[in-house]
């Protein structure tokens, strides 16, 4: 069995690190369950604003579909290499979901997540991105008993692909600017913990604060 270890990030006023939702699974509402098993990035957006206006009836197959076939992809590609953002994720298995994503402004929209499915006896996770795990560096799967708190979630998540490793290599040389890398992280979004997008956005805005601090300290020495 998987030892239980305490979760090793901060504490942030105003999100509760101990949120845990009570399922990823049926019984869930159909709009969760859609959103859940949708790769592409501008797709799910779409989706997003159909559910919002309650036109869930209205909703086209290309949207409706998780996956889409070779051709359709390339077609998305050619209006716009953002559009091909999320549709090269490793196919969902039959009864796994994601259970959060973050997708970046690089120039075909990068978006990494993590999936979950339901085991005999405890959930299986694993964080999968667009290139067969390459830009992966840390541990990528895990098992719970129970779904994830947020903490646990952020701290694995963390753990298998860096979002500030992703940062520094893009915002190094420019000292870290801090409205340019919220820009850059074009969206942390999950349908099962609705403060994710906003812990990150608290947690980018102190990781850079405290980097340009040290560079102003070292550049008056």
């Amino acid at each position: 069995m998987e030892r239980k270890s305490a979760v090793d990030v901060p504490e942030v006023p105003g999100i509760d690190l101990a949120f845990r939702p009570l399922t990823y699974f049926w019984p869930l509402g159909l709009e969760t369950h859609l959103l859940a098993r949708i790769k592409g990035a501008e797709r799910k957006a779409a989706l997003k604003l159909l559910i919002a206006a309650g036109r869930v009836d209205a909703v086209p197959e290309i949207l409706a579909h998780p996956t889409l076939s070779d051709a359709a992809r390339q077609a998305l590609g050619r209006i716009h290499p953002a559009f091909m953002g999320g549709e090269y994720l490793p196919d969902m298995h039959q009864t796994e979901v994601e259970i959060a994503r973050i997708t970046i402004a690089s120039v075909t929209q990068d978006v990494t997540s993590v999936y979950a499915r339901h085991g005999r006896k405890r959930i299986h996770y694993r964080v999968v991105d667009e290139y067969e795990g390459d830009t992966l560096s840390g541990r990528c799967t895990r098992t719970s008993a129970r779904p994830l708190t947020l903490g646990e979630l952020e701290s694995f998540f963390n753990g298998a692909w860096s979002i500030f490793d992703v940062l520094s290599m893009n915002f190094g040389h420019c000292g870290y600017d801090r409205d340019q890398m919220l820009a850059f992280v074009v969206g942390v979004e999950s349908p099962f913990y609705p403060h994710i997008g906003q812990l990150y956005e608290r947690r980018i805005e102190t990781w850079g604060a405290a980097l340009r601090e040290t560079l102003t300290a070292d550049g008056g020495r």
